[in-house]
C-alpha cells in the first residue's frame, strides 16, 4: 500500500506522465538503474525504494545492498532496480528526494552522536521536522543514532513557557499535569523556577539556552533528583561540551529541521 506522503510525491512531479522518457524511450525498453553514495553518508528512507516503484506499476527486481543505518563511503552502491526503462526514469527524481533528504538527516545525526561517544549522554531529536515528513525524519535520525523524543503532543508531557504561564506557574502546572499519569517534563529558565520544579518532584527537566559552565552548575543543584536535557542552539562544535556537564540528554533541533541534503546519484544502463 503507498503511503499518502509517496504518492502525493509522485503525483506532483509526474503527473499525467513523464513526457520526456515516452517522447524518447521505447515502451518495451529494459533497463537497470544503481542509486549510488556520491560522498561518505549514512543511509536512510531505503524501504521507499520498494513503494515508490510498487506505486507506478512495480519492476522486476530490486537489490536493497545496505539497510538504514549503515555508514557509506564515496561509490557505494545503495540499491539496484530493474524494470522498464520508463518507470525507473519517473520515479528517480522522487526516490532521490527521499534518500538525499532522509540521507542528510541520519548522516547529521550520526555525527552528532559520535560527538558524545564514550559519555552518558544521549541526543534527542525534536518535533522541529518538515510538516508530513515527521514518521520519516525521526526515523531518520534514529538510523543515525539518535533517540526518539516524543512524536508530537499527544504522546508524552513536557511544559514548557507558555504553559507555565497559562497555568499560573511552575507548581500548578506540573500538579495539574500529574493528573495524565504520564511522566512530567518541564522547562525551567531560571534557578527559582529549577527549585519549585525540584519541589514538585519533576521528572524530566529542560534546561535551555546555557552555557556549558551554568549547565554544570544547575545540574550540580539538581544532584541527580531529575533527568536532565539540555537544548538551546546547541553544535557539533559545542555539543561535547554539554554532554560532559552530566546531562543526560542533549536535544538538538537542527538534527531534523536544518539537514544538508546528501549527494546520491542514479544511474542508468540499457539491459
Amino acid at each position: 500500500m503507498t503511503s499518502p506522503l509517496v504518492q502525493l510525491a509522485l503525483t506532483e512531479d509526474i503527473g499525467a506522465g513523464d513526457v520526456t522518457s515516452r517522447a524518447c524511450v521505447p515502451a518495451d525498453r529494459m533497463a537497470t538503474g544503481t542509486f549510488l553514495a556520491r560522498e561518505p553518508l549514512t543511509l536512510a528512507g531505503s524501504s521507499l525504494i520498494a513503494e515508490i516503484y510498487e506505486a507506478r506499476g512495480g519492476i522486476n527486481k530490486l537489490e536493497l545492498h545496505h539497510a538504514d543505518g549503515a555508514d557509506l563511503k564515496t561509490g557505494t552502491p545503495i540499491a539496484t532496480v530493474h524494470g522498464r526503462a520508463r518507470t525507473l526514469l519517473e520515479c528517480e527524481r522522487t526516490t532521490l528526494n527521499f534518500l538525499q533528504h532522509l540521507s542528510g538527516i541520519a548522516t547529521l545525526a550520526r555525527e552528532y552522536t559520535t560527538q558524545v561517544a564514550h559519555t552518558n549522554c544521549r541526543i534527542l531529536d525534536t518535533r522541529k521536522t518538515t510538516p508530513g515528513f515527521r514518521q520519516l525524519e525521526k526515523a531518520a535520525a534514529a538510523s543515525g543514532g539518535v533517540t526518539n523524543h516524543r512524536m508530537g503532543l499527544y504522546d508524552a508531557i513536557l511544559i514548557k513557557n507558555n504553559h507555565i504561564t497559562a497555568a499560573g506557574g511552575v507548581r500548578p502546572a506540573i500538579t495539574n499535569a500529574r493528573a495524565s499519569g504520564l511522566p512530567v517534563e518541564i522547562e525551567v529558565r531560571t534557578l527559582a523556577e529549577l527549585n519549585d520544579a525540584l519541589a514538585e518532584k519533576a521528572d524530566h527537566l529542560l534546561l535551555d539556552n546555557l552555557t556549558p559552565s551554568e549547565a554544570r552548575e544547575w545540574i550540580a543543584i539538581i544532584a541527580g533528583r531529575a533527568k536532565v536535557e539540555l537544548s538551546g542552539g546547541i553544535t557539533l562544535e559545542t555539543v561535547r561540551a554539554y554532554a560532559e556537564t552530566g546531562a543526560d540528554f542533549v536535544s538538538v533541533g537542527a538534527i531534523t529541521h536544518s539537514a544538508r541534503a546528501v549527494d546520491i546519484s542514479f544511474r542508468l544502463e540499457w539491459s
